[in-house]
């Protein structure tokens, strides 16, 4: 064996991708979704926006004579259903959301998975329950997205996707987020930031301030086993450990003031 040093290999650092997602009770308030929006602009680096708007949808659909159908808290969305769906997100919400982020210097564009391409589904099968005109994510364009991301845009996804064959899918916005950070963790690092009213994921429902700061696959295990994870918040931390496992580097949920420096009070999931 020579004497001479080896060279170090060097590994190349790869740069940070922000993935937000907004709940529709941000953006049914108006002055905190301004309150957000401001926060979101403020963020370093570079980032995507996931919103949904199933609470303005709704009232819309109300106004239209058009009943919406829920079951276990996911939306029915037939022919009708989905024309509204299309009409608030895409159109209202999104739209919105994009001219605001404009006036705040942040160079948005306003998306669907249809546009560039960028997000397939597949129409959900019937099994028990036919949900319709719903989409689970099949695959993210993620060079579509990235050659955006590389022109200065910050894009801003609505909860729609396509199938590649002229459908529209009305898609969960919580997969839509997760999916695209995995399908961005091939070019970045990626971090989802889950905001939602809560601070965090709380160790106990009627304590507001009992925040778990943490959550490893460790600690997932044993606050499942002692009932603290159950009802809605259980598909949530599993769509964030399916995200984990598939490349994503971290993930983050509580409200809107986690996306500033000075605040740690919220969860951060990591494996």
């Amino acid at each position: 064996m020579s004497g001479r040093v080896q060279p170090r290999l060097k590994i190349k650092q790869m740069e940070k991708l922000s993935i937000v997602k907004i709940g529709g009770n941000i953006i049914e308030d108006q002055a905190s979704l301004d309150v957000f929006l401001k926060l979101f602009s403020n963020l370093e680096g570079k980032k995507i926006l996931v919103h949904g708007g199933g609470k303005r949808a709704t009232h819309i659909a109300s106004k239209l004579g058009i009943e919406s159908k829920m079951i276990n808290g996911r939306r029915i969305t037939d022919a009708a259903t989905l024309e509204v769906i299309t009409m608030v997100y895409g159109g209202l919400v999104n739209k919105n959301v994009v001219a605001k982020l404009q006036a705040l210097n942040t160079n948005a564009i306003g998306l669907t998975g249809a546009d560039a391409n960028s997000i397939k589904s597949n129409k959900r099968p019937v099994k028990d329950i036919d949900f319709g005109f719903v989409g689970d994510v099949k695959e993210v364009s993620h060079t579509a997205i990235d050659k955006l991301i590389q022109a200065n845009f910050t894009p801003v996804f609505c909860a729609i996707t396509h199938d590649g064959e002229g459908q529209l899918l009305n898609t969960n916005a919580d997969t839509i987020t997760s999916q695209v950070a995995v399908g961005m963790s091939k070019l970045y690092e990626t971090s989802i930031y889950y905001c939602f009213e809560l601070i965090g994921v709380l160790r106990d429902i009627n304590d507001k301030d009992s925040v778990v700061k943490h959550i490893d696959s460790n600690t997932y295990q044993d606050l499942l086993e002692k009932g603290i994870i159950a009802d809605g918040m259980l598909p949530k931390l599993e769509n964030c450990f399916d995200a984990l496992y598939g490349g994503v580097h971290e993930i983050n949920m509580g409200n809107t003031s986690m996306l500033t420096q000075e605040n740690d009070n919220f969860t951060k999931i990591t494996l």
